[in-house]
């Protein structure tokens, strides 16, 4: 395969053909974010095109039974939804061309392979695959290409007749022309397949089932779908698809071959290939933790694509305005995990108090909250909101950011009371005690002040008189504003968390 130096095409549609994209995931396994990047680009471009009637289209590739279950076709569907993806086609929308389940369209599949092989663009393979095997270990051994041979190509009715009384059944094999395929790619720009490394490729199994090599772009072509986006895994197999285009366009299947881009990498530590099977990979981890679909989907957007070269914060709404796929940059991305947890919180930052409150709400009951329903203080809660979304880098972090208010007593940090509580800390607990119970509880300024003060009598700053008194009264050294949290708690507690840890430090 060569890439010529071509610059990338413009994206621009013919007259009159409204754009068609698609996604379409199989339900194995749980969601990943290489997929749901896959997913952001291709709404983003229908979405992008939507006044020239553009459309996206979800659809479902189920057709391996021992590997798609009901259970992860179900986590597709509240993924998308989770991540803000309507579809204009697809399961549970409906559309001219449903069923979008391919489990439900075996039928068409055999129709069109049945058609395929009628008109000489298919073949039936008789090849054991311990024959198969033994001929690519001699193409190797002689330095020839290890793809299929061909053997099978052009065999008389005495030979078909043998292979059968043998007992075998064979597969379909699509007959690739002996010609150069050319294709410019929307990513990488125009790109070449010598005939010799694209062999014939099975399109059906031997049990009559069809493979993803026919499925996929019978759908596309049946879906009418103008822009294939994808992955670069995928490359490979993209001058197969077109042949297989051009044989459905002249049995009148197909209309157009559609536009490929194949979209760069998504690489994980050690700068290796993101895996479903990476940690990281996993939609789910991400929602548990508490990103923001908004700030998950702005990260990765990043991943192959930018809005501008100085703005790596933007909206869903800017992003789709301005997203054009021949800007995508076709080399490897690696997935920062620190960096996408940065730009979630700078999305956290950026909802009214009211939808950050209501977006925490999972957080703050059973199974996260460590406190009982009834201790969860609504009026509380209110109040130390907005402090706590300054903070925050993913939602889940609420719990134990508030939770000094709702417990009867502070977490047990031995950690935490190890680093605070030094040499004349009781001394220094015992003045600002003092301090804060003839303070002004009305005001943070007022707290701080008498903490201040405090120090000063000890000899010490601000920043080593509250460490004492944080970690009496919420149990941990990082937190959220101290004065702030010490009024929302109020005059009692406080006074009482104090007292109980002056008691520890005496025994």
């Amino acid at each position: 395969m060569a890439s010529a130096p071509s610059p990338r095409p413009s994206t621009s549609l013919a007259p009159g053909v409204p754009p068609r994209v698609r996604f379409c995931p199989s339900p194995t396994g749980n969601p990943h974010v290489g997929l749901v990047r896959t997913a952001l680009f291709n709404w983003a471009f229908a979405r992008h095109h939507q006044g020239s009637g553009a459309q996206f289209v979800f659809r479902i590739e189920d057709t391996d039974a021992a590997r798609d279950s009901e259970e992860s076709y179900q986590q597709l569907l509240d993924a998308m939804r989770w991540l803000g993806f309507d579809w204009d086609e697809g399961p549970e929308v409906g559309g001219p061309h449903a069923p979008y389940r391919q489990s439900q369209r075996m039928d068409i599949y055999a129709d069109v392979a049945a058609k395929l092989l009628g008109a000489g663009h298919a073949y039936h393979c008789y090849c054991s695959q311990e024959e198969l095997d033994s001929r690519r270990e001699a193409a190797r051994a002689a330095g020839r290409p290890s793809g299929y041979d061909g053997h099978c190509r052009d065999l008389t009715e005495e030979q078909v007749a043998q292979f059968k009384a043998q007992g075998r059944t064979p597969i379909v094999r699509f007959r690739m022309p002996d010609e150069t395929i050319t294709f410019t790619d929307l990513v990488r720009g125009e790109l070449t397949f010598t005939p010799e490394n694209v062999p014939d490729y099975g399109i059906v199994r031997a049990n009559g089932a069809p493979l993803y090599t026919l499925v996929n772009p019978v759908d596309d072509a049946l879906m009418e779908i103008t822009h294939v986006l994808r992955g670069e895994d995928l490359l490979s197999s993209t001058p197969r698809q077109i042949a297989l285009y051009q044989a459905l366009i002249e049995l009148g299947v197909a209309k157009q071959i559609p536009a490929f881009g194949h979209l760069p990498y998504v690489m994980g530590e050690g700068n290796k290939k993101l895996s479903k099977r990476d940690p990281q990979a996993s939609l789910n981890l991400y929602r548990e933790r508490g990103f923001l679909p908004e700030g998950l989907l702005n990260y990765l957007s990043l991943l192959g694509w930018s809005l501008s070269a100085d703005q790596d914060i933007f909206t869903i709404q800017e992003m789709v305005a301005a997203f054009d796929v021949s800007d995508v940059n076709p080399n490897p991305a690696r997935f920062d995990l620190k960096k996408c947890e940065a730009i979630n919180a700078d999305h956290i930052r950026m909802l009214e108090v009211k939808d950050f409150t209501e977006r925490c709400a999972p957080w703050l009951k059973a199974p996260f909250a460590p406190w009982a329903p009834e201790d969860f203080d609504e009026a509380k809660w209110q109040a130390i909101a907005p402090h706590a979304q300054t903070r925050l880098k993913v939602l889940s972090e609420i719990t134990e950011n508030v939770d000094f208010l709702f417990l009867a007593q502070p977490v047990e940090d031995e950690a935490s009371w190890t680093k605070a509580m030094k040499e004349g800390s009781d001394a220094l607990l015992a003045t600002a005690r003092e301090r804060l119970a003839s303070a002004d509880w009305t005001s943070p300024e007022s707290l701080k002040e008498a903490v201040l003060a405090a120090g000063e009598a000890h000899g010490l700053k601000l920043g080593k008189a509250q460490a004492p008194v944080r970690v009496a009264v919420t149990g941990r050294t990082v937190g959220l504003p101290l004065f702030e949290s010490l009024e929302i708690l109020g005059r009692e507690k406080t006074l009482a968390r104090i007292d109980a840890a002056l008691a520890k430090l005496a025994a």
